[in-house]
Parts: C-alpha cells; structure tokens; sequence
C-alpha cells in the first residue's frame, strides 16, 4: 500500500512539474512570437532585395507569426506587402537594386499589372532591376520584361505561349452519382451554373471567354513588346512555335532573355551590381523581412485618416472567417461611419460575388457610409457579379485595365437527388398540412409551381441588382441590362460602358479619396484589423490543414472543389462570377 501511494504520488507530482514546464514553454513562445513579430529590421549596407515570385498570392496577407518564429518559409504572399516592399526598396537608400527570383506563382491578371506598376515606379529611382529564372512563366516573365537584364539558367526555359482558359464540368460525375442540378438563373452569359448541368461551354460562354482572354493577351503583348522592344507580331510567332519547348539559348536568340547564368554566375554578378567584394556576404531581404523595415506607422497630427477597408473571396460563401462574411463587414464599416477621425473610405474589393442576399446588406452599409463621407471603391483582380453589386455604393469607382468585373446577373441551384436515393434503397412517405409544406425536399424534382416561385424570385433578385447599377452609374435600366445579363468584361472595357469611372490602381483611388475629402495630411490605416495571434492558434485548425494540403493536390481546380463543399451552406440565390483566371 505505501509503495502504492508513492508511486501515485510521485505520478501525481510529475504531472504537476511536467504542465509548470509546458506553461512556461508555452509563454516562452508567446513571448518569442511577439518579438519576432514587433521587431523592426534594419537594412544593412549595400543590400538587395530580392522578389520571390513563387507560392500564392493573395489580396491581403495573414501572417503566421509561430512560421516567423520557427524560420519556416511560407508559400503565401499578400499583394499588399508585396507593394509595400517594392516601395520602401526603392526609397530605402541602403537597398542598391531589386532582384526578382523567378518560381512557379499564378498571379491574377490585375494584380500582375499593379506590381507591373510598382516595378516600373521602382526603376524611376535609378536602381538596378534584375530578373533570373530556371524557368520563367508567363506571368513571371511579363513582370521580368521589365528588367534591365533578363537572366536565364542555361538550361532552362520561358514558357511562352498565349492564353488559356479551361473550366472544369461535373456534370457527368453528377449523373453517376445520381445528383441533378435544377436550375434558375437570369442572364444568357450567367455561365456559373453550366459546369453543373453541362459538358462543356456554350456558345455565349466561349464568346465572352475569347473576347477576355484576347483583351487580356493583347494587354501582355503592348507591354512585353515596349519592355524587350520586340514587335507584337514577333512576340505572337514565339508563342506559336512554344519556345518554351526550345533551348535556352534559342530564348537569347529570340531576344526574350539577355544572357545564360549558373546560379553561382548569378550570385556573383549581383554581388558586382552592390558593390559587394566576392569574397563577402550579399544582403537580402525578401518580402516578409521588408514588412518590418520602417514599419512603424507615423500618425498625423491632424488627426486625419483615409481607411483602407480589403472585401476579398466569396460573399458568404461558408462559415465566418472566410471571405467575405456579410454580417462582419457591415459591423466593421458601420464602425468607420461613426469613427469622426475617418475622413474618407477606399473599399478595396477583390471578389468574385457570391450570396445575393449578403451583397445587398453590404450595399446598404455602404450606402449609408457614403452619405457620411467619400466612399472610393479600388476594385483588385475581380469585382464582378455580387463584387460589383457592392462596388456600386461608391462616389467613384477605381478598376485595373484587368480587372474582372460586371456579370451583372443571378441564378439559384437546387440539387435534387433522387436518383441517389434511389440507388442507396432508402424510402420516403410525407404528411402535409399545406400544398407546398415539403418545399426544398432533397428526395424528389421541385413541380411545376415551385418552379414559378422559384423563377419569379430569382427575376425580383436580377431587377432590383440591375436598378442598383442603373441608379449608381445614372444609366437607365434598359442601357444596363443591355451589357449586363451576366456578361463579363476587362476594366478597360467597363469604362467605355460607363461601369466603372477611373482606371487606376489602389494609390490612385486614395488619391481620389484625398481630394473628395478635402484634407491634405492624413494617417493611412487599413480594415479589418488581422487577427490576433491568439486568433491565429485558432485559425490553425484542421480546416487550415485540410485546405492548404488540398490545394497542393488540385492546384487551380481548388475553387471548383471549395465551392462543392461549400454548396450547402451557400444562400440559394447567387450572383457569382462563373471563373477565375490565373497567369501561370
């Protein structure tokens, strides 16, 4: 017994010691994040900043200080920070040139246009401006036209061949699991719910599709052409003999690149380009160290400040804490109504729609912010359907020349799975007080006057987004359903369709903020506030898990995959673009 009793005890008090030791582990950690995270860097002479194109690239990042803390790279950019590097690169004087690293990132048209801008901001400053690839994509060499000199390993390659979009059909796979899609829908380009009730584009679908694709290509030739003083004509013959089939040298031939380096080769000649002896250590800095090179917001004594608020991902697409969650950010913009030191608003929108309910709450909120003060919205890489519905509330409207936007149109999407059912031997009996009290069964096909309602309210849905656009844009409601019926459009067409006011990018539209406001000095904040690292143990979940390892997996299908997942948490009516377009 007093063996017994020992051992308990001895157990007892280890388990003790062995939690007073996690804690303070645990705080240990804590501490290091935060200090990690509040550290400011200091740039050392003769540095290089060096432009990673690889991984993802997202609006606005979420940085995970327990990665910092651990060293551990991550795969994920947030456009933002990019920007901001490129920037304080250029007005840091130790930082002698900028070296972009070519890797395997998708940009989204507009979004390669506003670093595009940046880069050529940056050369202004007289700094050295160098590209090196093993390999190059289209999206990365469109940014590495730019440079002074274009460096390629001698036996890598440039991919080089025009423009391609592929949406993915389920269909088929629908049919063999016994799932049919009902569908409702307002517009004849609306092509978000083809993918589930048919095998491939139709006709309307492939014109819009084609004209973007061609706008947009025609956009990377004009600069590509500019840059390596290469005419359209030659750049268009390069693509069609895939030159990214051919040798390296065949690149340099062609002009796309300048020379053939070994790393090695290239290390040493950017050590030449700094000043730096070769037997020396060259400095980097790559964009997460810059986020904390001056990164102390200087507040000014105005008491001023134009807030920057990021709407990106789909609206009410799932659970809060992705995308754009309706109820949040009408609590969050009803704050900046109130705050009186908030002069002037930029709603940033990067979305390509989603719930039409949650997009006319968004709308609402913002219309009352603007009957307050300047509401300027800077639309990203997409702004359509249900991203343009809330982007019509503003003063002005800011669009990238590619950025996505319009597909002013609805529809609903039912799945009926009696087949399913059926195949599976379960059995259904019903009692019902009313003739429609067992509307939105799963088990059976809706009736023809379910069908009706379902329509009619789908057409109330298209009316009342097609009477926001006509009030917003001072256009009648026959000129905009004109261009509207779900059809998309490149910013620089949506100008000359009187959709959008400005083209420019996100500076231009605080810009524009400015001056509607009537300040000079001004403190520049940005909404919502990132989580806290306490919200950040949360976030790391399993869902976070699940995601990133299913990206990795499917790669450009993972929105497909998303938005099946997410279809049952999804409001029924929807105003959504039908595609994403990534330049790889």
């Amino acid at each position: 017994m007093k063996d017994f009793l020992k051992m308990t005890g001895a157990s007892i008090l280890g388990v003790f010691l062995s939690a007073i030791l996690l804690f303070f582990v645990g705080m240990l950690l804590l501490v290091g994040v935060v200090a990690t995270t509040d550290s400011e860097v200091k740039v050392r002479d003769n540095s290089v900043m060096m432009l990673k194109l690889d991984g993802a690239l997202t609006e606005r990042s979420i940085s995970n200080p327990i990665a910092d803390f651990l060293g551990k790279e991550e795969d994920n950019m947030g456009l933002n920070d990019v920007l901001s590097a490129i920037k304080k690169a250029k007005e840091e004087s130790n930082i002698k040139g900028l070296y972009l690293q070519m890797g395997s990132m998708g940009v989204a048209p507009a979004s390669l246009l506003e670093i595009r801008k940046a880069l050529v901001d940056f050369k202004s400053s007289g700094k050295f401006l160098v590209a090196y690839g093993d390999s190059y994509s289209q999206g990365g060499y469109y940014l590495a036209s730019l440079a002074d000199k274009i460096v390629l390993n001698p036996i890598g390659a440039v991919d080089w061949k025009g423009l391609a979009a592929k949406p993915m059909f389920y269909k088929e796979l629908l049919d063999k699991v016994g799932i049919e899609m009902q569908i409702f829908k307002v517009g004849t380009f609306k092509s978000a719910v083809e993918p589930f009730i048919m095998n491939e584009m139709s006709e309307p679908n492939r014109l819009q599709i084609t004209e973007l694709l061609s706008s947009l290509w025609g956009q990377i030739l004009t600069d590509v052409s500019a840059s390596r003083h290469l005419s359209k004509e030659e750049l268009s013959t390069l693509a069609d003999n895939l030159v990214s089939m051919q040798s390296a040298q065949a690149c340099v031939d062609a002009k796309l690149v300048d020379t053939l380096l070994y790393k090695d080769e290239m290390l040493s000649y950017l050590k030449e380009l700094a000043g730096v002896d070769k037997e020396d250590r060259l400095h980097t800095l790559e964009v997460n160290e810059m986020k904390n090179v001056n990164n102390k917001i200087a507040k000014d004594k105005s008491g001023n400040v134009i807030a920057v608020y990021y709407a990106f991902g789909g609206i009410d697409d799932g659970k809060e804490g992705t995308g754009i969650h309706s109820e949040k950010v009408m609590k969050e913009l009803r704050g900046l109504r109130l705050d009186e030191n908030v002069k002037a608003v930029v709603f940033r929108v990067n979305s390509p729609g989603g719930s039409a309910y949650g997009s006319e709450q968004i709308w609402r909120e913002l219309m009352l912010l603007k009957a307050e003060k300047p509401l300027i919205v800077s639309m990203g890489d997409y702004a359509a359907s249900g991203g343009y519905y809330i982007s019509t509330a503003a003063d002005t409207i800011v669009a990238e020349p590619s950025t996505i936007t319009g597909s002013i149109g609805v529809f609903g999407m039912f799945p009926n799975s009696e087949k399913l059912i059926q195949k599976v031997g379960l059995h259904f009996d019903l009692v019902k007080t009313n003739k429609y009290a067992d509307f939105g069964s799963l088990n059976r096909p809706f009736n023809a006057g379910e069908k009706g309602f379902i329509q009619s309210n789908v057409n109330r849905t298209y009316k009342l987004f097609v009477q926001r656009c006509a009030d917003s844009r001072n256009m009648s409601t026959s000129a905009i359903e004109a261009i509207a019926e779900g059809r998309v459009w490149t910013g620089e067409r949506a100008i000359q369709l009187g959709l959008v006011d400005v083209l420019g990018n996100l500076d231009d539209a605080i810009t524009i903020a400015k001056e509607k406001a009537g300040i000079e000095n001004y403190t520049l904040l940005s909404y919502p506030d990132k989580p806290s690292i306490f919200d950040q143990f949360k976030m790391g979940s399993s869902d976070n898990y699940i995601t990133t390892a299913l990206t990795s997996l499917f790669g450009e299908y993972i929105d497909g995959f998303v938005w099946l997942n997410n279809l049952d948490k999804m409001d029924r009516v929807q105003a959504r673009l039908p595609y994403q377009l990534i330049i790889k």
